[in-house]
This record gives C-alpha cells, structure tokens and sequence, in this order.
C-alpha cells in the first residue's frame, strides 16, 4: 500500500503532463487544420499605414492598390499562380421579408481556388461577368439559409444589397465556424468590378489575394510581388513600402508559437507534482532503509558489499518510478483519447511526448533513490545488527 502511494503521485503527475501535452498538441493541429482550410500557400497584399501631418493613417483609408498593380502581377508573375483583387463591403441582403446582415466580396473568379471554396449548387461568375460588372453573386449556407430558409431553391433568385439587384447564381459548400468564432458561411461573392462601381463606388483595392506556387515558395512569391508593386509605386531606394505582404506561413508560424508557449506554462505546472512525487518516493525510501537497519547490516556481516545494498535500494526506487509512469501514461493517454475530447477540447497524444515521460521517471527514480541507497550503503555493520 506504501509503495502504491508512492506511485500514485507519479501516476498523477505523469497523466497530467501528458494531458497537457496532449492538449497543446491537439490545439496546435487544430488551429493549422483551421488555416490551411484558407489556403496553405495564401499571400494577401494590403495597403500600409502613411503618416500625414506626423499622424499614422488606418491602412484601410489608404488607396495605393490600384488596378494597374493587379494587371501588372498577372503580366509578370513568376511564383505566383492565381491573383484575385478584393473589395469588400458589409451591408443588409434583402430577399422578399427576409434579411440578415453580411459581407459582400469582389472577387475575381480565381479567388474560390485560392481560398479553397467550392461551389456545391449553381455556378461562379466568369470573365465575361468581370468585364460587364455583372450583377450576379455567389452566397454563402448561412446567408441561403436566412434568406431563404428551407425548401426555396436560390438559384436564379435575385436580393439586394444596400438596393443594388443581385441575381444568386451559385451557394457555396459550407465551412461552419472557424477557431475564433467567425461564420465562414456568412458570406457573398460578386465580381469585384461589380462591388467597386456599382456598391463601393471606388477605383482602388481593399487588397490582392495570390497563391504561391507551393507554400515552400512563399517567400520567393513575397519578393517578387514587392519588387512588382515598388517598381510600380515608382517607390526608389530606402523609401519604405506603401504596403504590407503577409503570407499563411506567417500566421501559421505565429499561432504555433503562441501555443508552444501556452503548451510549456500547462506543462511546466503540471511537472511539479512530478517533483513532489520524486520527494514522495525519497522519503519512502529514507523510511524503507531505516526500518531494514538490521537487514542491511546482516546482509553485510555475510559478505554484501556497499555498492550491493545501494543497488538492491536503487532498484526498488527506479521500479516504483518506472511502475508508476507506466501508470501514468496508460492513464493520460486513456484520458487524452476519450475525456479530454469529450468536453470539446482538441487533443493529440505526441509520441515524443510518451517516452519524455518514461525517461523522466526513470531519472526520478535514480535521482530521489540515491540518497536513500547511498544512506544504506555506508551504514556501519556492527551498529546496524545492534539497531532496534
């Protein structure tokens, strides 16, 4: 019974930081599934901050992505292969009695491939549609269903956004909600001549989505399209950009990162009852030897040497740890795999992860065992006999 309690607190500091582990993993995975849905290999052109008057601009204000910039990246792109101009705009759908509150994007066709949408009933707006600023649209499930509801085909249909007429001709396949919460459904696809002169009424670009030729050329990708874009912003030497290239690699990079970080703190806490069970174990040994004076010093009076009885300790100790971490790995990965997801929580056992833990309980008990061994082996013969 000791020697299960002793292993008890390894069972639960090892399960624990498996969980942990576990469950920084499992997140981890789960936010680069989420960002590779948009695209692995996604670059977004976005007009940079300029200061006026000493004051920073919002980025949003600025007007410096032009037509011609689109037209010259699709002349002389390299590692780019699809290019798709954005404008954007948010607003009231209108169908009958029906309306729900969405964004409308401008789009050219070859966004649904960069973005990884795919159209599930009608069909995409075309090249001919872009140059006429045709007045179709493809829709997101969400916004079919507040519009429509069940049962009403929306194909051919026509609503108004902000009283422009829209003819739907296309819904897109779902995507449900993303890891922060956003509806990816809640959403409209139109020419982006359509949006920029007939809803926006501008002349410049929100931003320029692309697609690198793979992700790995993602930074090639980057300066190419920042040589194209200075070049033509006429923007010479050290002048800085008056844009901002941001690619999915990036972010991916950045929110694995944070979860690292994240998945160290949880695991670190958890590490300390790994810590309390070693002194649990030292100290049950510390007893173990002093119950087994006598022992020691009859074992020594017929020959047993010091290094002997030390090893005869230190594998009692490395067995309780060893045990103990078995333990503790059947139950971590037990809960990793059917509690933990239970409760809606992303989980994923790294393997790396398991024999960390079967070598830190082998240290444990070799570290926490070799006080008490050492304590028995230099114990004096004749005054162990004598102990009562």
């Amino acid at each position: 019974m000791r020697s299960f309690l002793s292993m008890l607190g390894i069972i639960i500091g090892v399960a624990a930081v498996i969980i942990m582990m576990a469950i920084g993993h499992g997140s981890k995975e789960s936010i680069r599934a989420e960002l590779s849905t948009m695209g692995t290999n996604l670059l977004t052109i976005r007009p940079g901050a300029d200061m006026r008057g000493g004051v920073r601009q919002d980025p949003s204000a600025m007007q410096t992505l032009k037509i011609a910039d689109y037209e010259r990246i699709m002349r002389e792109k390299k590692y780019v292969t699809n290019v798709s101009p954005e404008v954007t705009s948010s607003g009231q759908a209108i169908f009958g009695n029906n309306n729900t509150t969405t964004t409308i994007y401008g789009e050219a066709p070859e966004y649904l491939d960069i973005r990884l949408w795919t159209i599930e009933e009608g069909e995409c707006f075309n090249e001919e549609d872009i140059n006429k600023a045709a007045k179709k649209v493809v829709i997101g499930a969400t916004v079919v269903k507040e519009l429509f509801g069940d049962g009403i085909d929306p194909i051919g249909k026509t609503i108004r956004f902000k009283n422009i007429p829209l003819q739907v001709i296309g819904v897109l396949k779902s995507k449900g909600y993303n890891s922060w919460g956003m509806d990816q459904d809640n959403v409209m696809i139109a020419p982006y001549t359509t949006v920029m002169k007939r809803i926006a009424a501008q002349t410049w670009f929100s931003s320029i989505v692309c697609s690198a030729v793979t992700e790995e050329m993602s930074d090639a990708a980057i300066e190419e399209l920042t040589q194209i874009l200075r070049d033509n912003h006429k923007l010479k030497g050290d002048a800085a950009d008056d844009f901002n290239i941001r690619s999915q690699a990036e972010m991916m990079e950045t929110m694995s990162s944070t979860m690292d970080t994240v998945t160290l703190i949880l695991v670190v806490a958890a590490a300390f009852s790994l810590l309390v069970a070693g002194i649990g174990i030292m100290n049950i040994m510390l007893v173990s030897v002093t119950e087994r004076t006598k022992e020691i010093g009859l074992r020594m009076a017929v020959g047993a040497t010091g290094p002997v009885i030390s090893l005869q300790f230190l594998i009692e100790s490395v067995l309780i740890s060893v045990t103990g971490g078995l333990l503790g790995i059947l139950v971590g990965c037990t809960a990793s795999e059917f509690a933990v997801p239970a409760f809606g929580i992303p989980s994923s056992v790294p393997a790396w992860s398991i024999y960390v833990s079967f070598l830190v309980c082998v240290f444990l008990g070799v570290f926490f065992g070799y006080i008490p061994a050492q304590k028995a082996a230099n114990m004096d013969p004749i005054e162990a006999i004598r102990h009562e």
